[in-house]
């Protein structure tokens, strides 16, 4: 059972984990502490119930990280309140002291919650704990901290979610879109990445995989460390890759090809920087519509067939002016009126 004495310390943990994220140190700390009591398992589901109180079980929040901590705070006297009622009523352990409250307050980062029920081995429910969804909008990218200590960058357009139990007994993770992962190494926990065609799973590493559902292809390019990718329609032993390789789903065929790249251009999106290597001008035009949150129509087809290359720096350059050394090659002109953008043949 919770101590006196140790009260404070567990609920910085329990804080952290809610929010940023704990380091190995502190994560081996609260697992330990979890599986000594079973009193330690009841205190953490109720600190769970505070803490989803803050932001709202009942629909979801897109993940906001210039509001969120401000938004949190607004909640906590809606909380203390809540807290209070429930001692009167329910004589609850002293984790309604608040104590947890203020703590979470402190350290606290909006994150996305969608319902799911929740159990404890006696069958009693603890009101509704949820996965978690953290969102990068178009126009815009998202640094956050897994709860195990992994650093995530999602680029413009993408969704990541985990369950609540993440770090705890699995580290499994779901994307759609493109995310940069320097993953805390877990011998006895694997870090798995799922999207809808391929898995990726790694035990400590650097790797960028890029899967957005409306590309014709799923990248897995590795940096450090090793990974292992298996198709998720497959029953095949799948690949392994070493640094500066790169993995190639192709969707239509579910080929996989293996290359040798530099591997670190891969994370440049992650530092503002954008690269075309004679990519297709279809996929820059989506990457385009993501980074700067436009729309843009190509009117002509044959222009689907030529290549571009090029480097730009988002912060520093405009869609205009991207847009402008495009235009440059002779090959397409294009038309602006705000957001709506339309390239012809030239």
């Amino acid at each position: 059972m919770t101590t006196k004495i140790d009260i404070e310390r567990i609920d910085e943990l329990i804080a952290g984990y809610f929010a940023q994220g704990l380091n190995k140190d502190e994560l081996a700390e609260l697992q330990q502490w979890l599986k000594a009591s079973v009193d330690n398992k009841t205190y953490f589901l109720q600190a769970q119930e505070v803490w989803f109180s803050a932001i709202s079980a009942n629909h979801a929040v897109r993940f906001d990280s210039e509001k969120a901590f401000q938004r949190f705070l607004a909640s906590t006297i809606t909380i203390n309140e809540k807290a209070q009622i429930e001692i009167s009523k329910k004589q609850k352990t002293r984790f309604f002291e608040l104590n947890f409250v203020r703590v979470a307050a402190a350290v606290a980062l909006l994150i996305v919650f969608t319902g799911i029920g929740f159990q404890i081995g006696n069958g009693r429910s603890f009101g509704t704990l949820a996965d978690v969804i953290v969102e990068a909008p178009f126009g815009s990218k998202t640094k956050m901290y897994l709860p195990d200590g992994t650093l995530v960058w999602l680029n413009a357009g993408s969704t990541l979610s985990y369950n609540q139990d993440f770090g705890v007994d699995n580290r499994k993770i779901e994307l759609i879109g493109e995310g940069y992962f320097e993953v805390t190494k877990n011998k006895e926990l694997p870090f798995d990445v799922k999207t809808s065609e391929m898995t990726v799973r790694v035990l400590g590493t650097k790797f960028n995989y890029r899967n957005y559902s409306d590309e014709d292809e799923a990248i897995v390019t590795l940096i450090e460390g090793k990974v292992h990718l298996s198709e998720n329609s497959s029953n095949k032993s799948g690949y392994t890759l070493i640094p500066n390789q790169q993995a190639v789903f192709d969707k239509s065929n579910k080929n996989i090809a293996i290359n040798t790249v530099r591997a670190s251009y891969s994370s440049d999106w992650t530092k503002g920087l954008i690269s075309f290597d004679e990519e297709k001008l279809g996929n820059i035009v989506r990457e385009l519509e993501r980074l700067y949150n436009v729309r843009i129509k190509i009117a002509d087809d044959s222009l689907l067939n030529y290549r571009f290359y090029g480097n730009f720096t988002r912060t520093e350059q405009s869609i205009e002016d991207v847009l402008e050394v495009l235009a440059s090659t002779d090959k397409l002109k294009f038309e602006q009126k705000g957001r709506e953008i339309t390239l012809r043949l030239k």
